[in-house]
């Protein structure tokens, strides 16, 4: 019952298939706002769940515009290739993050991460 606002970023965890695209299941996080992080709000829908994102190194790309999927599967490709295959990050999961409400129109900023291994 509480207005907590919109954060930033918006994160979502795609799980790659085989050819690179996103498989059907992704999860959606959303940062809880300082000022609720102590004591956050019970969620009433049981599909909701509050977890503790623990720290993490990754490795980052970022790019502009308004992301669809398959920007997002084109950037973690790019990041992959730059990379190597001498890196050890987890090959499974990666995460595709937006960083701008929708009514901006110029200056977005999108990245993928892969965390490191």
């Amino acid at each position: 019952g509480v207005g907590m606002g919109m954060t930033a970023p918006v994160s979502i965890t795609a799980f790659p298939a085989e050819d690179g695209s996103f498989q059907q299941k992704v999860k959606v996080s959303l940062r809880i706002p300082s000022q609720f992080q102590d004591n956050p709000p019970c969620p009433t829908d049981e599909s909701i769940k509050i977890e503790e994102r623990q720290g993490m190194t990754i490795y980052s790309t970022q790019f502009g515009g308004y992301a669809k999927e398959a920007d997002y599967v084109n950037y973690a490709a790019k990041l992959k290739a730059a990379l190597g295959s001498d890196a050890a990050y987890h090959k499974d999961f990666y995460l595709c993050n937006g960083y701008d409400p929708p009514m901006k129109p110029y200056g977005r900023r999108n990245e993928v991460w892969f965390v490191k291994e």
